[in-house]
């Protein structure tokens, strides 16, 4: 079964799609609520407008973001991830970020280095941008070698991967935060 679902969180409405090896993609809030339900369609294989049933594991992987987002220090390691379309490199790059924690950063060189392939940083930063499972994924937790925010290239950029970082502890809360 295929599918997209939209659900709210602590920092606005996020999407996922899904087909039978787990998570397609997922979406951080965006202006556009249309073009995010098209865009994780597109990625799932179904009309914008179909509507299925939630299969429990998706339903677990949303309950899980929510609750980051909400500030509990979840691991979201355990949810599956359709990787057919993607490259070995990725799928490394990939893997070694989901095993920062959160509450922690790393940089683009530290996951260049744990993957093998110290002098990649750049590689790796390519292939977060390109990251379909944002959150799942924890790309906001990667960060330039002297600790400075870089490269976010979901939805809200730069000020949404500092929120995120905020709510998981990693950053210092700011005067408006």
């Amino acid at each position: 079964m295929r599918g997209v679902t939209l659900f709210d969180t602590a920092l606005g409405r996020c999407g996922v799609a899904w087909g039978p090896g787990g998570l397609l993609g997922v979406s951080l809030p965006a202006p556009d609520e249309a073009r995010m339900r098209a865009r994780l369609a597109r990625r799932a294989g179904v009309e914008p407008h179909d509507e299925a049933q939630t299969p429990a594991p998706v339903a677990a992987a949303i309950e899980g973001v929510r609750a980051l987002m909400a500030g509990e220090k979840r691991d979201l390691a355990d949810v599956a991830l359709d990787m057919s379309g993607t490259g070995d490199f990725e799928r490394a790059v990939y893997a070694a970020t989901r095993a920062v924690p959160p509450g922690r950063t790393a940089s683009y060189g530290d996951i260049a280095r744990a993957i093998g392939a110290p002098g990649a940083a750049q590689a790796v930063g390519r292939a977060l941008g390109a990251n379909p499972w944002p959150i799942v994924v924890p790309c906001h937790r990667v960060t330039a070698a002297d600790g400075a925010l870089h490269g976010f290239s979901a939805p809200g950029g730069l000020e949404t991967k500092r929120r995120l970082l905020v709510i998981e502890g990693a950053l210092p809360r700011g005067l408006f935060d």
